[in-house]
């Protein structure tokens, strides 16, 4: 991302995760911070800054399935995994790169993504 590029959902999701093998370092707070905005609101940064994560309610078992189901699938497009926690009515997304020990816009990316997920719910 350029420091004119505009960041908003739409343009997250145009984009493609680069692989990271590590190697590079982590986003900077500002980085983070400028990204954070164009997540929904439901997204929160944990206190490490390791990794950003969403708990998602669904009216059931099925649909939390269903909606699981649909990010392992952004997952494995991306070539980038979430941890993805799920009971009955109840989700919990976290993106993290694991390989660098931080965020990567390749988080930002999948979390955008995994926001369009939720309003073809709708």
């Amino acid at each position: 991302m350029t420091e004119s590029e505009t960041i908003t959902s739409a343009s997250l999701r145009e984009k493609k995760c680069a692989p990271c093998e590590g190697g590079v370092d982590p986003l900077k707070s500002a980085e983070v911070e400028s990204l954070m905005p164009a997540l929904h609101g439901g997204w929160r940064l944990d206190p490490s800054a390791k990794r950003i994560e969403r708990r998602l309610q669904f009216p059931g078992y099925s649909r939390t399935l269903a909606f699981v189901n649909a990010v392992a699938w952004i997952a494995n497009v991306e070539g980038h995994h979430p941890l993805i926690e799920f009971s009955y009515g109840v989700c919990t997304v976290v993106w993290t790169t694991n390989a660098i020990d931080g965020l990567s816009v390749n988080d930002f990316i999948c979390a955008a993504k995994t926001d369009e997920l939720l309003v073809a719910l709708e």
